[in-house]
């Protein structure tokens, strides 16, 4: 009987075919391997502000605009998902704006996690950036500008007035006005821009008028002095009665050195008549000095007052020196 003879392909054959299969098998793992794999997104953050002053009640200060730049390099839609650790996101997607009205100060963070594909194939990224809130402290005050109208010119005994005017300074106050005077007294005005002062009796000092602005923790105050004069008075230069010629031109000669070393003066000659004098005696008097006063020393007539004044015991005259301006004398009783 005729048997055929295996060859050693036939026996390896079987082998082959498993090996094949086995490598086959391997391939189509490996290759499933491969498409899962993915590649994650990436994000970046920017804000368009890091430091926020902001104080309690402020709303468009307290506002902060968010940016993010994701990318996907599987070109699937990137989903965007914000959160913060204070304060409120107003809107979605890849800028929004951050509200962080009434917060207190001190560092924040807003976080945000973007997402791409599905299933299995979701991945996602993560981001985060800071923001700064401090509350400044409020300016610091600042006076106004306090101008006060000293009176132009000033009469001994008259009211002055003084006036004032404010410029610039912090807002949101209501100036008070205090006023206070160095002499005299306020008569109308004291709380208001214009003061009225009683000047009785200041002859010769000065009146400082200063004005405190009240409302302010400074001290905001401006001053302005006006000075009175001396009042002149005229002055009691000689006085004699009856006496020789010559004495009386050598008490005219010193009266009229001493008138012109001020020729703006005036010369009040005063004679008192006798007890039941005549009046032609008086007029001789008065035009004897005059006469002198003017044809010897050279002095002019319009400078020359006569007065005659009440009688006395006997005649007597006086000389007076008036300056400028000066009250001129009146005949004593």
């Amino acid at each position: 009987m005729f048997r055929p003879k295996r060859t050693p392909i036939a026996l390896l054959l079987p082998l082959v075919l498993v090996g094949l299969s086995i490598s086959a098998s391997e391939a189509l793992g490996q290759k499933a391997k491969e498409t899962l794999v993915f590649a994650p997104p990436t994000v970046s953050l920017a804000a368009d502000q890091a430091v926020l002053n902001a104080c309690e009640g402020d709303t468009i200060a307290s506002l902060v605009r968010l940016n993010a730049r994701a990318t996907s390099a599987s070109g699937n839609p990137i989903r965007y998902n914000w959160t913060t650790s204070a304060g409120r996101i107003d809107g979605n997607g890849d800028a929004v704006t951050w509200d962080l009205s009434g917060v207190r100060p001190g560092y924040y963070k807003a976080f945000l996690a973007v997402g791409t594909g599905i299933g299995d194939e979701s991945c996602e990224a993560f981001s985060s950036i800071a923001v700064f809130v401090k509350c400044p402290p409020p300016p610091p005050p600042v006076c106004p500008s306090v101008y006060i109208t000293c009176p132009d010119r000033v009469e001994l005994d008259q009211p002055v007035t003084f006036t004032s005017s404010l410029t610039g300074g912090s807002g949101n106050v209501t100036p008070n006005f205090n006023w206070t005077v160095s002499a005299g007294r306020i008569i109308e005005g004291q709380g208001t821009a214009s003061i009225k002062v009683d000047t009785a009796g200041l002859a010769g000092q000065t009146l400082r008028a200063t004005l405190s602005m009240g409302g302010y923790p400074l001290d905001c105050s401006a001053s302005c002095s006006v000075s009175f004069p001396v009042p002149l008075k005229g002055k009691k230069f000689d006085e004699f009665g009856e006496i020789a010629r010559n004495d009386e031109k050598a008490r005219l000669d010193n009266y009229a050195i001493d008138l012109q070393n001020d020729p703006s003066s005036k010369a009040y000659v005063i004679v008192y008549p006798a007890p039941g004098g005549r009046s032609a005696q008086v007029q001789t008097q008065r035009s004897r000095i005059v006469d002198y006063l003017v044809n010897s020393r050279g002095f002019d007539a319009g400078r020359i007052v006569t007065v005659v004044g009440p009688p006395r015991s006997y005649m007597t005259v006086e000389l007076w020196i008036v300056p400028q301006g000066a009250t001129p004398p009146t005949p004593a009783p």
